[in-house]
């Protein structure tokens, strides 16, 4: 079996398709909408305006995303006076609609599971750095991620 991260990322696709599809939505030059021509623009290295797809669904995604970050944070538990007990079921349900989201938004950057992977991991050893020079407000700044490719 291929790769589960590699998986994830296919059947997102599939499914965006079947939406735009099943919707009738377009491209801005009224073609029928694909995941791979939105994912293709995205790793292009050209400049992308405002109007361009990969803005606006760059722009969906992300709206999309912080409202499954917001129904997240509807099942979670603030008054510590309350009875109520999580839902697990609920919480993990949102979890996963905050990946199909998320995964959405890496293939319109023009990322693939490979290209994720890579990424991570030297973000990830960016943060330890950080973390081994006490990163703290005041000697913050961003020149640690400028290689980051």
């Amino acid at each position: 079996m291929s790769d589960k991260l590699d998986r994830i990322f296919e059947m997102q696709s599939m499914l965006n398709d079947y939406v735009f599809e099943k919707k009738g939505i377009t491209d801005t030059q009224g073609h029928a909408l694909k995941m791979k021509t939105i994912y293709e623009a995205g790793a292009a290295e050209t400049a992308k305006g405002p109007n361009s797809d990969t803005n606006r669904w760059l722009a969906n995604y992300l709206a999309a995303l912080n409202d499954e970050s917001r129904e997240l944070g509807e099942e979670l538990l603030w008054k510590w006076w309350s009875k109520d007990s999580l839902s697990m079921q609920n919480i993990r349900v949102e979890i996963v609609d905050q990946l199909h989201f998320w995964v959405s938004l890496a293939l319109t950057a023009g990322m693939d599971a490979n290209k994720v992977f890579d990424i991570y991991s030297q973000k990830n050893q960016v943060n330890i750095d950080r973390q081994n020079k006490d990163y703290s407000k005041s000697n913050k700044n961003e020149n640690d991620n400028l290689n980051i490719e």
